[in-house]
């Protein structure tokens, strides 16, 4: 059997969702391939879950610190793991049903669940139908690294795929890789009850965070009781009767279950992408700044086209590379800078430049401002009180990027992405009125002293005081 459309997009994730439905919506035939259960990592073992058990975690936590708040001893529920688990699937189950195959017909989406593999540049194969297409969008996303470490594939292991799949709590949990899944998830299990073991490779976590903000969320880590062994590499593995054996090179840990969370791979093996004359590498497929690949009328977006792995990045750029596919002109659809967050507690968000990457741009012509979050008056009422901002500017106030440590710091960088893209300035924030108390006041009160110590300063600064004394 043979079909044909305007656009065949693989792969049904973040960026192969958000493809479809736009291209349904500009009146184009549309068809979604997908092996696999629609939602991809992000709905089913990614954002939704892990975001979920962060929940219930921190329920745990305030309920454990409750003597804090007068209520009583401090005393840590008993954990029934298998309902936690419940909670989430309800979670995985409520996002998924607005992304299910009966819902994207609705949308005049076709959607073929198979495994597809390309026959030639303008012909794929799903199962036992020929499907040929004006254009093709590859969005196959990622998968979990499993590093060459010996015994690690004689041991039994766990990945952000397969965690869920727990029905008891581990008593002890190592926990190998130190980015925004291992940290996420070792907070969770250890607020749970596990004794947690975080082993990371470098002399930091969040390698890609701003240093001080890693610093700060290991110093929380580590007061909630988190073993933290940076700088260490594992060298070997074994199975330890039903738990695991972690050889730190003269250093052994011996854990009930063992978390392999060191980064991802592009999912492009089975694709037959030489078929398609489409190239690729171990970082992924290779695209231009429009999404195409080798062959122009074959798009790749997210994850499986390497760059920055994020779930709304992978979105974005599913819209893009129907926007560049079928529509005039053209956009830049690969981003050297993309916002992000790591979900802990506190959470840590970043924007636009690192110090380091605009110190290697800028040079000498860039300034650094950091506002506390205890000098926030809503840290105060939550009982809290580290964490801060921290923004990278010109003199004249034009924004680089932004860190936020802090609760809810997910949602305060918003701000700042929104000032990096079009161009607002620190002296535009501080005069928007924010609401009081927020912890977006605290982006409030960086930016007025930024603009206000920018407006006396220098000969405009002496004709403005002079001004306010004639004023009198």
């Amino acid at each position: 059997m043979s079909e044909a459309y305007d656009l065949v997009v693989i792969g049904g994730g973040s960026a192969g969702l958000t493809a479809s439905d736009f291209a349904a919506k500009l009146g184009l035939r549309v068809a979604l391939v997908e092996k696999d259960r629609l939602g991809g990592d992000c709905t089913w073992t990614g954002c939704v879950p892990s975001k979920t058990l962060l929940n219930i975690a921190d329920s745990v936590h305030q309920m454990t610190e409750a003597s804090s708040l007068g209520m009583g001893g401090r005393q840590r529920p008993e954990i029934d793991l298998k309902k936690v688990m419940s909670r989430v699937s309800r979670a995985v189950e409520q996002v998924y049903s607005r992304e299910a195959p009966d819902i994207l017909e609705t949308k005049n989406i076709r959607v073929i669940q198979e495994e597809a593999r390309f026959v030639d540049p303008h012909t794929l194969a799903a199962g036992d139908t020929q499907i040929t297409a004006r254009r093709f969008l590859i969005a196959t996303g990622a998968r979990p690294f499993i590093p060459p470490i010996p015994g690690l594939d004689d041991t039994g292991y766990l990945t952000y795929q397969s965690v869920w799949d727990l029905e008891e709590l581990p008593a002890s949990l190592v926990v190998m890789g130190a980015g925004p899944i291992g940290c996420e998830l070792a907070q969770a299990f250890c607020r749970l009850g596990s004794r947690v073991t975080l082993v990371e490779g470098a002399d930091r976590i969040l390698l890609h965070d701003e240093p001080e903000a890693g610093q700060a969320l290991a110093q929380r880590l580590t007061q909630e009781g988190v073993d933290l062994r940076l700088g260490k590499m594992v060298e070997r593995v074994a199975q330890n009767g039903r738990g695991v054996k972690v050889d730190l090179g003269g250093e052994e840990l011996a854990g009930e279950a063992l978390l392999v969370a060191v980064g991802r791979r592009p999912n492009i093996d089975g694709l037959a992408l030489n078929q398609a004359k489409v190239a690729f590498g171990p970082q992924g497929i290779g695209v231009d700044r429009r999404l195409r690949t080798s062959q122009k009328h074959i798009y790749a977006a997210g994850d499986c086209a390497g760059s920055h792995q994020f779930t709304h990045y992978a979105g974005w750029q599913g819209f893009m590379a129907v926007r560049n596919a079928f529509l005039p002109g053209s956009a830049r659809a690969v981003l050297d800078s993309v916002p992000w967050t790591t979900f802990t507690d506190p959470e840590v968000a970043h924007a636009g430049l690192t110090e380091a990457e605009a110190q290697k741009r800028f040079g000498g012509a860039l300034e650094v401002s950091t506002w506390p979050m205890a000098r926030v008056d809503r840290t105060a009422t939550a009982g809290g009180g580290s964490g801060f901002i921290k923004v990278i500017h010109k003199k004249n106030g034009a924004i680089l990027g932004a860190t936020v440590v802090s609760p809810r710091a997910g949602e305060m960088i918003h701000e700042w992405t929104l000032a990096i893209d079009n161009g607002i300035d620190m002296g535009a924030i501080a005069k928007s009125i924010h609401v009081y108390p927020t912890y977006s006041m605290g982006s409030m009160q960086l930016a007025s002293q930024v603009w206000v110590d920018q407006l006396l300063s220098g000969v405009l600064g002496r004709l403005v005081k002079g001004l306010a004394r004639l004023g009198r």
